[in-house]
């Protein structure tokens, strides 16, 4: 089967692994069938096993597909790293793990999920930046300095304005600020604005 997935779908999948290849255009029935049939040709499928589903996502305007492990799928590990290694160039073949970390900065950890404060951006100057800055303050408030800065990564390296408002909303309960401080520049950590090359 066949499913379409978020990119950031792909952080909540900690302790799985899988292989994923990138700029995958075209139909992805096609590209599951070539798959499978260069990975038998190569003995990296073994016991007449194959890859049946697998999941497709967009991320910076490439089309990708995860291929994950399971228990039905035996493949020979030594020769799938070899032939990862080898059609990297061509596909960007990469781990899951490897690809949510350099790509969507980590998996998403469950106490993180739970552990989000309350943070006063509605009726704020919606400059992103003073958005992040806002929030990033509140986490570090909160004790939570490894998120603020994870937090920022991950926003300097988002696509768009709105992609960006979701990445703030996974770490702080967005609230009205009406009864809030306004936000102060000076509050704005130095570290905060390492890589602020953002495309929005």
């Amino acid at each position: 089967m066949i499913t379409t997935i978020k990119a950031e779908d792909l952080r909540k999948m900690q302790g799985k692994e899988g292989l994923i290849l990138q700029g995958c255009g075209g139909d992805p029935q096609e590209w599951l069938d070539g798959i499978n049939e260069m990975l038998t040709d190569a003995k990296v499928l073994i016991d007449g096993t194959k890859f049946s589903d697998v999941s497709v996502f967009e991320h910076e305007g490439l089309t990708n597909i995860l291929f994950p492990f399971s228990n039905d799928v035996h493949l020979d590990t030594g020769k799938f790293a070899m032939w990862r290694l080898a059609t990297n160039e061509n596909f960007g073949s990469t781990w899951l793990s490897d690809y949510v970390e350099n790509n969507l900065g980590g998996f998403q950890t469950e106490q993180k999920e739970k552990a989000k404060p309350d943070c006063a951006l509605i009726g704020q100057d919606g400059n992103i930046f003073n958005l992040m800055g806002i929030a990033s303050r509140t986490l570090k408030q909160n004790g939570m300095k490894e998120e603020a800065s994870e937090m920022c990564s991950r926003i300097t390296k988002s696509g768009s304005y709105s992609e960006a408002l979701g990445i703030i909303g996974e770490y702080v309960n967005i609230t009205d600020s009406a009864e809030s401080d306004d936000y102060d520049d000076d509050d704005f950590d130095e570290d905060d604005d390492e890589g602020m090359g953002m495309r929005l």
